[in-house]
């Protein structure tokens, strides 16, 4: 059997580190070798190399990125120029695709997928802004289009909020802003994992009594629930209209038009902390194996084609 390499950048905290090796283990056992901590940030293009920890990534036979702090520009640039020539899990194009709220949201609304009300207004459109703000019902929400775990995301109620907005963002170097409509739920949301397409798990977040955020780092709280058959399959559609082979889809239920809707699409959904662990929330190792034979199917696979093309010349 051929040995194949695979490159790996994976996150350690919150269990991380128990996470990889298992992976790795797993791995090895089909005969497929791992370099870990291949951080791009760290890494130089030279000579038609891109070299990480003196290894030519270009190289590998697949390179697994799973690091869910925030990336430089710089390290996004080697990630885009890497999957040009390397298989990229997740792919490069899905990647920034949902690391930007208002494609995501664009794309899913495009494929008929149901997601907040929103509008990309440039910078200094104060008048559509608060005529907006008033066929919203007096309320929305301002989201940065690259934040992560609730960050910069702010609710606003009142004609006053809105001009406490404006010098913020006059201020900002954006050109533009994005917001989105206020949706009246139960102040918990759902997240589903899907792996390859295929469902993997759910867990829900709670939103704390003082807020309406329901992201842990906002101070939200993990809570067991099982999905209906619709929102997985509300999950699996919008994971393939973005491209990731490796999704978190993030819903909730709008109270008013009685439907589920798509908040985000993650492309680094965590796994479970020992912490959530002990709480019920035990999805690693299915998910773990889901990922090893995507891993194994993508290396052999373009193994097969590029086999198949040499033997063409």
């Amino acid at each position: 059997m051929s040995t194949y390499t695979v490159g790996m950048w994976m996150y350690k905290n919150g269990g991380g580190h128990i996470i990889q090796d298992e992976m790795i283990r797993k791995l090895r056992a089909r005969d497929i070798q791992v370099i870990p901590d291949l951080n791009l940030a760290n890494a130089m293009a030279t000579a038609g190399h891109i070299l990480c920890k003196k290894v030519a990534m270009e190289e590998l036979d697949l390179f697994f990125s799973y690091n869910a702090g925030k990336q430089s520009q710089f390290q996004m640039y080697l990630y885009q120029i890497l999957n040009e020539s390397v298989p990229c899990i997740n792919n490069f194009d899905s990647f920034a695709l949902t690391e930007d709220k208002f494609r995501t949201s664009h794309k899913l609304t495009q494929a008929g997928i149901a997601t907040p009300d929103y509008k990309m207004l440039k910078r200094g459109d104060k008048r559509q802004l608060k005529k907006t703000m008033k066929d919203w019902g007096g309320k929305l929400i301002y989201k940065p289009i690259d934040g992560w775990g609730g960050m910069g995301i702010v609710k606003i109620e009142s004609e006053c909020s809105l001009d406490m907005l404006f010098p913020f963002l006059e201020q900002s170097n954006l050109p533009y802003f994005y917001i989105e409509k206020y949706i009246n739920y139960d102040m918990t949301d759902f997240r589903i994992d899907v792996v390859d397409g295929q469902y993997v798990s759910c867990y829900g977040r709670r939103a704390p009594s003082d807020s309406w955020k329901t992201n842990v780092t906002s101070g939200g709280s993990i809570m067991l629930r099982e999905p209906s058959v619709e929102a997985v399959e509300i999950a699996i559609k919008a994971a393939g209209i973005t491209g990731l082979e490796i999704a978190g889809v993030d819903l909730i239920y709008d109270l008013e038009k009685e439907q589920y809707v798509v908040l985000e699409v993650n492309g680094i959904p965590a796994f479970s902390t020992p912490e959530q662990q002990q709480q019920g929330l035990d999805f690693n190792h299915h998910k773990i194996n889901k990922i090893v034979e995507l891993i194994a199917r993508k290396v052999t696979k373009e193994n097969s084609l590029n086999l198949h093309v040499v033997g063409m010349k």
